[in-house]
């Protein structure tokens, strides 16, 4: 028997201990913690008012509805919140990536001048930070109010994400770019074709982080923006939700209350469904590449 199937042999017969036993108890349950109120949200969107009322901790309906879905999406207002949310990614995220990339890479080089002053005024943001009233005076300097434009380029640099990539460049080997250097590469030439091929985990990384941001964005839009038609998904689910709760209390009769509130709550639990499902299709994508980029970007070598 070889050394390799021997080991396989060793581990396979291993016995689990008391340890053991406890960890995965104290797992299990931690899990459960997080995937029964998980999966308790997804069955109210998809129950009746009469079923909610009679069991709200619904684990599975007897009679599935899309009541819930069909008042979510009814006057098409959900629909123009993802186009909305879309054009926030499409643009604004590969404008956040490059302007994190390029500035990380910038102070990442030991000769780059005035290196650490440029770094200085980066992290002072992190920890002053000047306020909505100068961002939105700014904004409405530039004429960016009422626009699209003002809520990408608010969230379009992250200081927290530029420093964990700019460690992660530290990390690689100098010799790769003075090899680069000599062959003739200018910084661009090293950064699109020599770093960022090496760099993949921490893109994947704050990909996700800025991705996240912008889907999860609201309140500069809510700042800056006043059209009903320019509002992110966020935005609209809000409204949505606050209509429906505005509805349930206005209601005439008690029974009409109750109903509305019923009703109210599945609205909540499907637009909850709704708004997350995009980001748990995206995130496994990136998710091997998460933890390493994070630990080897939050460590400066």
């Amino acid at each position: 028997m070889s050394k390799k199937a021997a080991k396989k042999s060793k581990i396979g017969t291993e016995r689990m201990t008391l340890l053991d036993y406890v960890i995965f108890a104290i797992l299990l349950v931690l899990a459960l913690m997080i995937l029964i109120p998980f999966w308790n949200v997804i069955m109210i969107s998809f129950a009746t008012q009469k079923e909610y009322a009679d069991n709200p901790m619904l684990m599975f309906p007897k009679e599935f509805t899309f009541d819930s879905y069909k008042a979510l999406f009814a006057d098409g207002s959900i629909l123009t919140g993802y186009k909305n949310t879309l054009i926030l990614l499409v643009i604004g995220l590969p404008l956040s990536m490059f302007l994190t990339t390029s500035m990380a890479y910038g102070l990442s080089r030991s000769k780059f001048p005035f290196k650490k002053f440029i770094f200085f005024l980066v992290l002072f943001t992190m920890i002053f930070n000047g306020g909505i009233v100068p961002l939105y005076l700014i904004m409405k300097s530039l004429h960016l109010t009422g626009s699209l434009w003002s809520v990408i380029l608010a969230g379009s640099f992250s200081a927290f994400n530029m420093i964990l990539m700019m460690n992660y460049f530290y990390t690689l080997p100098e010799s790769l770019m003075e090899s680069a250097r000599l062959d003739g590469a200018g910084e661009w030439r090293i950064l699109f074709s020599v770093v960022l091929p090496l760099a993949t985990p921490i893109i994947a990384t704050i990909t996700l982080f800025y991705g996240v941001a912008y889907w999860n964005s609201w309140y500069d839009a809510m700042i800056f923006l006043r059209k009903a038609d320019q509002l992110p998904l966020q935005n609209v689910l809000r409204t949505i939700i606050v209509e429906s709760q505005t509805n349930a209390s206005n209601a005439s009769s008690v029974d009409a209350a109750g109903a509305a509130a019923k009703f109210s709550t599945g609205m909540k639990m499907a637009a909850v469904f709704v708004t997350m499902v995009p980001i748990m299709c995206f995130f496994p994508m990136l998710q091997k590449h998460f933890a390493k980029g994070v630990l080897t970007g939050a460590i400066k070598t």
